[in-house]
């Protein structure tokens, strides 16, 4: 076994051949950093998905664009795990291997309307002759709470300011309101919007058409897709496989030399030689006090990461890269004084992903320019404070009953055993009303907007990033690239820096060992809880949200 591991994880160095051909399987997890996973594809623990890495992905194309080995792109993609916004970071990397000379050829057994907004970007888009391609609209789906909570007879205690009242909504309905149903539909309507723009221009379709095919759903098989313009060619593996060697002058007999991502990788190296660094701080996730971990933004850990670039000289720049939906209050305060502390020694831009949305926001905001994606989702400029009373739970369904001596007038403010009192309450809703206060001033000062005009925009109001340019929350629409050239130009170093990430992901080994770990407390506790342990998920679950949060106020999930 350890021989097996170790023979995984030697790393050997790639030749590519010439005239090869680059291929791109997305139908994976898309991150903004990837692990490397030796497991990759294997049905072992930790190999059954695949996951590229945003960064990486990018990188990869620089490289092939310019290297004479690699003739042209062969992209598969049916159903890719992530958002628009990334998916507009890639199709911005196609468009530019393009511009070489070099092609992109795109193909789907089915595709996805997120995987045809991405293969609209290759040269020639094919489809299986029996396939299928979605045309016909984007749609939000947003989860609520409320009879989750009835059944696990959990209340919530809710504390709420501002006049957006959609962002205790899962927590109090089990559906949409009409005021959250209105901003929802502007939200997708902006993106679907700029997908239908970029398609259309990729595709030379008139853009009224596109959307006409959309509403009414006029492609619903691969031979109309054909008729209306969307794909180029129906063609089976064979066939493809002579339109590919049609482009690499090869002949009927010979192989086509395909060469994969991770592989490819290996075949260059990415250090530079730079006096001057760019400081790429990654936060992926949702924001958590402490040091987090994969998914998760620890407020100390990435406030850690800020600091040390502020205080090494070679660091001339920083990008604070944000793709997350928010989280603590705290924590996403203590990320903030930390950047904007960096901002007043050297530039420091904020690069938005998928979401950027309320301690997302915050993050953002000290920054002395905010670059966002068309479709970024952010703004949700506001707080709200929830705690749980699950003391019917816990006696009705666990057996656990509590009882509390006090000192003086207030318990323990930040419970599950109990009901808060009335003046308990009143203190909760008075904080959240001074973490609003808090969150909105420091919002107009890093837009030097005035903070009544900031509020116009805020109250937990979430935008794409399109609107929020529209209203000052944003300055430049454009990706991640577009952040690092605006810094880089801000410190004076465009000829002549390096880009470093941090955190720096840890070796896949360790992060198995850590998993592996974890699974045993996990089993040692599925065996002493038994039929209780779906409970104690859903408390764990729900602890997340305890306390004062600066969060997107919803699960939010288009497809």
């Amino acid at each position: 076994m350890i021989g097996f591991i170790g023979a995984l994880s030697s790393e050997q160095e790639t030749v590519i051949a010439e005239n090869s051909v680059l291929h791109l399987n997305l139908d994976a997890q898309i991150t903004e950093q990837q692990v490397d996973n030796p497991f990759e594809g294997l049905p072992v623990l930790g190999g059954e998905v695949a996951s590229v890495g945003l960064i990486e992905l990018k990188e990869a194309l620089r490289k092939a664009k310019d290297d004479t080995k690699i003739k042209g792109i062969y992209l598969t993609v049916s159903y890719p795990m992530t958002g628009f916004a990334t998916l507009e970071e890639i199709r911005m990397s196609l468009i530019d291997f393009k511009s070489s000379g070099k092609w992109v050829v795109a193909y789907g057994d089915m595709m996805s309307e997120a995987a045809y907004y991405l293969a609209s970007a290759a040269d020639k888009v094919y489809m299986n002759p029996q396939g299928d391609v979605e045309w016909n609209g984007l749609a939000i789906e947003v989860s609520f709470f409320k009879r989750m909570f009835e059944k696990l007879e959990i209340k919530p205690q809710v504390f709420r300011v501002g006049e957006f009242k959609s962002a205790v909504e899962p927590f109090m309905l089990d559906k949409m309101s009409n005021e959250n149903r209105l901003q929802l539909t502007e939200t997708i309507n902006s993106i679907y919007d700029y997908v239908v723009t970029q398609v259309a221009t990729a595709r030379g379709i008139d853009k009224a058409k596109l959307r006409e095919m959309s509403d009414k759903m006029l492609v619903r098989n691969a031979k109309q897709a054909v008729e209306y313009g969307l794909i180029d060619s129906l063609l089976y593996d064979d066939q493809l496989t002579a339109e590919l060697k049609n482009r690499l002058a090869l002949a009927d007999d010979a192989d086509i030399k395909f060469v994969k991502l991770n592989k490819y990788r290996k075949s260059y190296t990415t250090y530079k030689a730079a006096k001057s660094e760019i400081a790429v701080i990654v936060g992926d996730g949702e924001i958590m006090p402490g040091k987090g971990s994969d998914g998760i933004i620890g407020g100390d850990k990435f406030a850690e990461q800020v600091r040390k670039a502020r205080e090494n000289d070679k660091v001339k720049a920083i990008v604070i890269r944000v793709n997350s939906p928010g989280g603590s209050f705290q924590a996403s305060d203590i990320m903030w004084r930390e950047i904007t502390l960096a901002a007043q020694i050297k530039p420091v831009i904020a690069s938005m992903g998928d979401y950027a949305a309320s301690g997302g926001y915050y993050m953002a905001m000290g920054c002395d320019t905010i670059v966002a994606q068309p479709h970024t989702i952010t703004g949700s400029i506001g707080i709200f404070s929830v705690l749980f009373d699950a003391s019917d739970l816990m006696t009705n369904k666990l057996g656990i009953t509590t009882e509390q001596v006090k000192t003086g007038e207030f318990g323990e403010m930040i419970t599950i055993s109990r009901g808060l009192t009335d003046n308990e309450k009143a203190v909760w809703q008075r904080k959240t009303e001074e973490g609003y206060e808090v969150f909105t001033s420091k919002a107009a000062e890093g837009r030097n907007m005035d903070v009544e005009e900031l509020k116009k925009v805020a109250s937990g109001r979430v935008w794409t990033g399109t609107q929020a340019k529209e209203r000052g929350l944003v300055d430049v629409l454009g990706g991640f690239d577009d952040a690092i050239n605006l810094a880089a130009e801000a410190a004076g170093v465009s000829d002549d820096y390096k880009v470093k990430y941090y955190p720096q992901k840890q070796p896949f080994f360790q992060e198995l060992m850590l998993q592996l770990e974890e699974n045993s407390k996990v089993n040692a506790l599925q065996k002493e809880l038994g039929m209780f342990y779906p409970y104690y998920l859903q408390l764990q679950r729900v602890q997340h949200y305890n306390g004062t949060q600066a969060r997107l106020p919803f699960e939010l999930s288009i497809h």
